[in-house]
């Protein structure tokens, strides 16, 4: 039993200068082992080693499970002391930049929001509306005849809203104000506010498209800068969401 008490003993020494809640354990050994020094031998009817033995047993598991929570604690602690800074970093890492990717892929994938300057879409739109582009149809079909769409020239520091009246291929004519499409005159249920416009044949090459505002008395569009290219349609106008006593889907 002494041997079992110096193997405990020399566990002590070794640990005897880490700082930490365990060594309560290695101070209840040296008792032990001061209270048992006079004996060198286990003699018959003392039981004072064994019982002073399974106390520390038991005062050792105590110990080391109080240690293990001090530990954790510890741990805790320290993460509630770090720096503003660092907690600031993890949680634009872990809340913020997903959010910051996934509206930058909406925006430039699917759909974006855009406010109508001028007045070259009245009476349909009006400035300081707002409207959602959408971008998912055109990944699987071309513009459409009378679609309002988003158009950025790179010969324009801003983006243009008018609505697709010709497609690649066809002939457009303007007369007093009447649009022919490759010849034939066409009805425009929009209400456009026409004027008296005037407009020679011109045949649209491929992936070109021929695009007027609403109001053809007070719009920059293809009469004036031509027709344009597919690669520069951004999207449609899918909804008017503001003012709300305007809220709008288009294309129904």
């Amino acid at each position: 039993m002494c041997r079992l008490i110096r193997l405990f003993d020399i566990c002590a020494r070794f640990f005897v200068e880490q700082r930490n809640p365990a060594n309560e354990v290695f101070s209840v050994l040296e008792r032990s082992q001061s209270a048992s020094s006079d004996s060198d031998s286990w003699q018959p009817g003392r039981h004072q080693d064994f019982d002073s033995t399974q106390e520390v047993d038991t005062y050792t598991q105590s110990s080391l499970s109080q240690f293990d929570s001090r530990y954790i604690s510890v741990d805790e602690r320290d993460e509630r002391r770090a720096s503003p800074l660092g907690q600031f970093g993890r949680e634009f890492i872990q809340i913020a930049l997903p959010a910051v990717l996934l509206a930058v892929i909406i925006h430039v994938f699917l759909a974006q929001a855009t406010v109508v300057y001028g007045q070259s879409m009245q009476p349909n739109l009006y400035p300081a509306e707002r409207l959602v582009i959408e971008k998912v149809s055109y990944y699987f079909h071309s513009p459409a005849r009378y679609d309002i769409v988003v158009i950025d020239l790179p010969h324009m520091s801003e983006l243009l809203i008018k609505r697709v009246i010709g497609l690649p291929g066809e002939t457009i004519e303007i007369r007093d104000g009447v649009i022919l499409v490759d010849g034939v005159a066409q009805k425009e249920s929009y209400a456009p506010i026409s004027g008296e416009t005037q407009l020679s044949p011109i045949t649209l090459r491929p992936m070109t498209y021929f695009v007027m505002g609403d109001n053809r008395v007070n719009s920059n569009d293809s009469r004036a800068f031509g027709p344009v290219s597919r690669g520069t349609i951004v999207g449609r106008a899918w909804l008017r969401y503001w003012p709300l006593n305007q809220f709008h889907i288009f294309g129904k």
